[in-house]
């Protein structure tokens, strides 16, 4: 099996944080969840309609105090990469 090359999820990452006001076992969890994204980016995430190659997903393990933490990103089949397209803390329901 090949892994898949992530971009972007740095900048991504960094620009959540700097954003919303989390703590750090919170950084943790959505990080490691970004690290799995190597071995199979479809995991627990869906393709948004109308959008070509776009997936989003709620981070498991991010609930806290009625809220989410959620990510899009772009996989390209044919070139093995998975490109961020945000994070975002968003409010229960989605």
């Amino acid at each position: 099996m090949v892994d898949w090359e992530l971009e972007g999820f740095l900048d991504g990452l960094d620009a959540w944080i700097a954003q919303e006001t989390t703590d750090g076992t919170l950084r943790i969890v959505v990080t490691e969840w970004v690290l799995g994204r190597v071995n199979d980016p479809y995991q627990g995430v869906q393709r948004e309609p109308g959008f070509p190659n776009l997936w989003f997903g709620v981070v498991p393990g991010s609930w806290r105090d009625g809220e989410v933490v959620v990510c899009s990103y772009f996989i390209f089949e044919e070139q093995h990469i998975v490109r961020c397209d945000s994070f975002a803390t968003l409010a229960l329901p989605i």
